[in-house]
């Protein structure tokens, strides 16, 4: 059996291009990077990829990380400029024993090197927005927090498992910024022998968790995908309120090895698709924790 899920309404049509190749025998890999690269290319979205929002120097600065979940290598590029996929070049450093995790120049070069499309990444609406958001501060520059990132875990017929993350991080950034997106057991994790998981959010509060790696090792135990998501974030939002913090803004995804899936947010409300044999749908979690249920997309207007 063959299944995937990502985090957000947009990578809802990547997401079916993703499923039409696990149903045709391709492998895990290769519809995650499909699914992620359909959200890189669509300037629509305004966090990922080509028209993502810049950092506070004006420059559109891409982090994207990929995971192969039968051999635990991972691959992964931080802050680069003008490569069209960064989720491509995570996948080819997946293969190496070192250098797999590459940032700004190197990464770059690395990508140049491999053969990869480059382009200006910023397009018209995100130069504006970033002209008004100066003006705006005055000089008093602060990272604005609403973004998200494209997550995306799959696993294919031959039970291999393979996780994918792009994002273009906090609008306003401070330059050289890297949240949990690329980062091993914070950003994602996958280990086909018991599942993989993923997370969007304010990489900051994500990282101070772990939660990738907490909810596969919560999988581990036998915990299903959902209860691992709600554990893993109900344990640090509990910590975080101790220090007398809010929850923050932090939404999770889990696949396991049998397909079966789960999701956890702090937010009001967390979109995501899933696919697996009937087909793929819209799916909504709660902060509340209310179940997890169908939603269409007229019921998620406004949302990202």
């Amino acid at each position: 059996m063959s299944a995937i899920i990502g985090t957000w309404k947009m990578c809802y049509d990547g997401l079916c291009a993703g499923h039409a190749l696990l149903a045709g025998g391709a492998s895990a890999g290769d519809a995650v990077v499909r699914t992620v690269t359909a959200v890189e290319d669509d300037p629509a979205y305004t966090s990922v990829g080509y028209g993502g929002l810049p950092a506070s120097d004006g420059r559109v600065l891409l982090d994207a990380a990929f995971m192969d979940g039968h051999t635990l290598r991972l691959g992964g590029v931080m802050g680069v400029e003008n490569v069209r996929n960064p989720i491509q070049a995570a996948r080819l450093l997946c293969g190496r024993e070192t250098n797999c995790l590459l940032c700004g120049r190197g990464a770059e070069q690395f990508a140049v090197e491999a053969g990869l499309k480059m382009r200006d990444m910023r397009t018209e609406n995100a130069m504006r927005r970033w002209r008004e958001a100066v003006q705006q501060e005055a000089g008093r520059l602060t990272a604005y927090r609403g973004h998200d990132t494209v997550c995306v875990l799959a696993l294919d017929g031959e039970g291999r498992m393979a996780a994918g993350t792009s994002t273009s991080g906090l609008f306003m950034k401070a330059p050289g910024r890297v949240g949990d997106s690329p980062i091993v057991g914070s950003g994602f994790y996958c280990d086909e022998r018991y599942g993989a998981a993923a997370a969007t959010g304010l990489g900051e509060d994500i990282m101070r968790g772990c939660l990738s790696y907490e909810i596969v090792s919560r999988m581990r135990a036998g915990v299903s995908p959902a209860d691992a998501c709600a554990g893993a974030l109900a344990a640090l939002v509990e910590r975080k309120r101790s220090l007398g913090e809010d929850a923050g803004s932090i939404s999770l995804i889990a696949l396991s090895p049998s397909g079966a899936y789960g999701a956890a947010t702090t937010l009001p409300v967390f979109p995501f698709a899933a696919g697996g044999a009937d087909g793929v749908a819209l799916y909504a979690a709660r902060a509340d924790g209310s179940p997890i249920r169908a939603v269409t997309v007229a019921e998620l207007e406004g949302e990202p």
